[in-house]
């Protein structure tokens, strides 16, 4: 049975990974080639203000991919095998909360199951720290950035697993409803404090010395040695619209894995429920 609950996990995780890039390729795709222009427009804004200095300028390497192989290849290949994984560590985080959470429908888990992927995997990690589109970031930070991305996926991880075990705890004393409320609050502080001590990603030593101690690390207007700007900043509106998509593609992702794995669930649950009552009954 465990078998065939993961194996059902993988492919519907294929299915919200392919739904995903369809989403992502038709909104996000033309954020992710504007964000291209602006980064290629900075940069020969950039060496213009290098060379008129006298300092050396930086020639770009080949390009390894084209954008087409990016745009459809890459991106699809990629969204459909993180779906695949996803699915894969859902159907095991289901399998094991059989026979754990009491009368919950299979559909009703997988739902929740789903729901509990989605915060902690990507919703409360992105609060902090939000997908950012090419040409936000240096090169110099993302051993940096990817470590503090990862420190609040696992901590979410677990703070959420304690939250649920609190709420199971508390849920004979207040019931369920006060019990769930308690262990949300709980998680909400918890998560809260830990953003607080974690530093934005616009302290970064790479980023304070080009831009200064600031929230993001968003690119600033470039500005000449007068004071005069010769490059606008990052298009807020887009970088708004392309956090919006991350959000809306992800949310797709978890929906499709929710929705699609309960009936397969409940199908394998009812057959091996029947194959075992067969035996009693002879």
């Amino acid at each position: 049975m465990e078998k065939k609950l993961v194996l059902r996990g993988i492919l519907v995780g294929a299915l919200g990974g392919l739904l995903a890039f369809v989403f992502a390729r038709i909104f996000a795709e033309p954020l992710i080639q504007s964000a291209i222009d602006y980064e290629s427009g900075r940069g020969e804004a950039e060496a213009a203000l290098n060379q008129a200095a006298g300092l050396p300028v930086e020639s770009e390497g080949p390009e390894v991919f084209s954008r087409a192989i990016q745009a459809n290849l890459g991106i699809g290949i990629g969204m459909i095998l993180f779906g695949v994984a996803m699915g894969a560590l859902f159907s095991v985080v289901y399998t094991v909360s059989l026979g754990r959470t009491g009368r919950v429908r299979p559909r009703v888990l997988a739902l929740l199951v789903a729901a509990a992927g989605f915060l902690a995997l990507y919703l409360v990690p992105f609060l902090k720290y939000p997908a950012n589109p090419p040409s936000i970031g240096h090169p110099e930070t993302i051993g940096a950035r990817g470590g503090l991305y990862l420190t609040m996926v696992a901590a979410s991880i677990l703070f959420l697993t304690g939250a649920v075990r609190l709420g199971k705890r508390l849920s004979a004393r207040l019931g369920t409803w006060n019990a769930t409320l308690v262990a949300a609050a709980a998680f909400v502080v918890v998560m809260g404090v830990l953003m607080a001590v974690l530093p934005p990603l616009g302290h970064l030593a790479a980023n304070v010395n080009e831009y200064g101690s600031q929230g993001t690390e968003t690119p600033l207007p470039l500005k000449n040695p007068a004071g005069q700007i010769v490059y606008p900043g990052f298009p807020a509106d887009t970088l708004f619209d392309f956090r919006l998509y991350s959000v809306l593609a992800q949310l797709i992702l978890w929906a499709t894995i929710g929705l699609a794995f309960g009936p397969l669930a409940e199908r394998v649950l009812s057959g091996a429920s029947r194959r075992e009552q067969a035996p009693a009954d002879a």
